[in-house]
């Protein structure tokens, strides 16, 4: 009994944790709501069109190898992971764009055309974020935060290192240009966090992408999923997909088990949650065990932005639009604060654009190109009316795209659908719809996210974008090594 274990949700999180609870002798089933894994990374299929449902950008992609090395697995065999010579481009509202990369020589060129004096200070800030990098990702993004104590260690290395900054305010004592300060501070919106309010410490993300570079999974990133699927076969993971865990069945703070919507009632003692911790908490437990601390610290959380999600294919090749392209609005900050404070929507939005089809010709038909469109909305903390206002904000995305990036757009899509936080919220279990969970702020990281190992219930684990180290492919990744060093 107390070897098995039940996993519930199929994110990276949860196929990662699945994989490594094997790999230390438990008996082990993953337990997934929809008819395909994958969770955020779901895959859409419509017409000859291929769509990754969510995370596009492979960083650090060692950690997915990994999962393979621990079964004696050549992962070469299963998937094929390739550098892109360009990680993002950024178009500015002047339609002037930079081109961000590894290619140190295009780097300085590109930034000393903007501003001369800055590439000194983006060698600096590199050095910096170097050292945010050992300490925050090396040192401690693979080790529990469940003890106070243990946070309070690290304290005079985090406040050293800045971590009482946002990552904005770091970026601009280095960088003085507004347009590269938005370049090198805009990673906590690929986390869910907001740039002026998230913790100097995700700088570190600065630094893992000059380390590892930015990847493409051909044949999208569900073919990572679909691997690692194939991997958990091979092992003897049991996967019960199309049943959703209604309960998880306890008495007292000792686990018991889970029920099904079947009905099903399958005993464990243990669990790992890769669903959203305030779901869990909230909506799973029939007989809810609780304290006033924890209370206290669930009531404070502030969650992340939500996401509209545009998925679109093209019967006209748009050969100038790079593999990810990020196009900033005229007015940054005052969006963001709208976004994440106002909670009210804006004419005046920002946008990311993938099209893996720059890469690999796969995923769409002949001739044609496919698409998502990603654009940073208010969590459904804000009541907006998802039924009347996404037609308006598809309708609003075309234009600007056109307008920006792609003539004669809209006569050239021959298929598109949308997903709101409606989805996230409803499909996701995500609370209010949030795309990335809780923010990462620094009074919601480390010790002060939802704990590895609950506060509440024994033998009750979380991995994935809530938990520590964040969300990201390698932070719910290393969510699960946490567990290692947990189980």
């Amino acid at each position: 009994m107390t070897k098995n274990i039940i996993v519930i949700g199929s994110g990276f999180g949860g196929i990662a944790a699945a994989l490594r609870a094997k790999s230390k002798g438990y008996d082990v089933t993953l337990i997934e709501k929809h008819a395909d894994l994958g969770g955020r990374a779901r895959v859409f299929k419509r017409n000859k069109f291929i769509y990754d449902g969510g995370p596009t950008v492979i960083t650090a992609p060692y950690l997915i190898y990994e999962l393979f090395d621990l079964f004696g697995k050549d992962y070469k065999k299963y998937i094929e992971i390739k550098p892109l010579p360009i990680w993002y481009r950024f178009v500015f509202e002047d339609n002037t764009h930079f081109d961000y990369s590894d290619n140190e020589e295009r780097m300085q060129k590109q930034i000393e055309q903007i501003n001369k004096d800055d590439y000194v200070g983006y060698k600096k800030l590199l050095k910096f974020t170097e050292k945010i990098f050992e300490k925050g990702f090396t040192e401690l993004s693979q080790v529990p935060f469940n003890n106070p104590l243990f946070m309070l260690k690290q304290l005079p290395s985090l406040l050293k290192l800045k971590s009482y900054k946002s990552l904005f305010s770091l970026v601009s004592s280095f960088i003085k240009d507004e347009k590269l300060r938005r370049v090198f501070s805009m990673h906590p919106l690929l986390v869910g966090g907001n740039p002026f309010t998230t913790t100097s410490i995700y700088g570190l993300i600065l630094y893992l992408e000059k380390k590892w570079g930015i990847h493409y999974s051909m044949g999208g990133t569900g073919k990572i999923i679909e691997a690692l699927e194939k991997l958990m076969n091979e092992v003897n993971i049991k996967i019960i997909k199309n049943n959703e865990v209604i309960k998880i069945l306890n008495e007292g703070k000792n686990i018991k088990g889970v029920k099904l919507k079947n009905n099903q009632v399958i005993k464990t003692q243990n669990i790992i949650c890769n669903a959203d911790p305030p779901f869990v908490y909230e909506k799973l437990f029939e007989k809810k065990e609780t304290n006033i601390f924890f209370n206290i610290k669930r009531s404070r959380m502030d969650y992340s932005m939500g996401l509209f999600v545009m998925y679109f294919g093209t019967k006209k090749k748009y050969e100038s639009i790079q593999h990810h392209t990020i196009k900033f609005g005229k007015k940054y900050k005052e969006h963001l604060e709208d976004i994440f404070e106002n909670k009210k929507l804006n004419q005046d939005i920002s946008y990311y654009l993938h099209r893996p089809s720059a890469t690999d010709s796969s995923m769409c038909p002949d001739n044609h190109d496919c698409f998502y469109v990603l654009v940073p909305v208010p969590n459904n903390s804000s009541s907006i009316n998802w039924s009347t206002e996404g037609e308006k904000m598809r309708d609003l995305i075309v234009n600007k795209m056109e307008k920006d990036l792609m003539p004669e757009l809209r006569k050239n899509i021959v298929e598109d659908f949308y997903l709101t936080p409606d989805y996230f919220e409803k499909e996701l279990n995500t609370k209010y719809g949030s795309g990335f969970s809780i923010q990462p702020k620094f009074s919601q990281s480390a010790y002060f996210r939802y704990h590895n190992q609950s506060e509440i219930y024994k033998n009750l684990y979380f991995v994935g974008a809530g938990t520590h180290p964040g969300a990201g492919v390698p932070g719910v990744l290393s969510s699960a090594k946490v567990l290692d060093k947990i189980l």
